[in-house]
């Protein structure tokens, strides 16, 4: 499975930038959006909803 520090490795922003694309709480870049949604279906990734229920 997955993390979110895999997506942010695979392309190449931090991990508060993912984020900032899963949730959709901030601006981010279209060219960025695109390479985190890419790693995001590459790696198949699924946020995690215990780490989400963390909260």
């Amino acid at each position: 499975m997955a993390t979110i520090r895999d997506v942010a490795n695979r392309a190449k922003v931090s991990t508060a930038t993912v984020s900032a694309v899963v949730n959709d709480s901030a601006y981010v870049s279209p060219e960025l959006r695109a390479r985190v949604l890419a790693a995001i279906s590459e790696l198949d990734y699924t946020p995690s909803l215990a780490a989400r229920n963390l909260k």
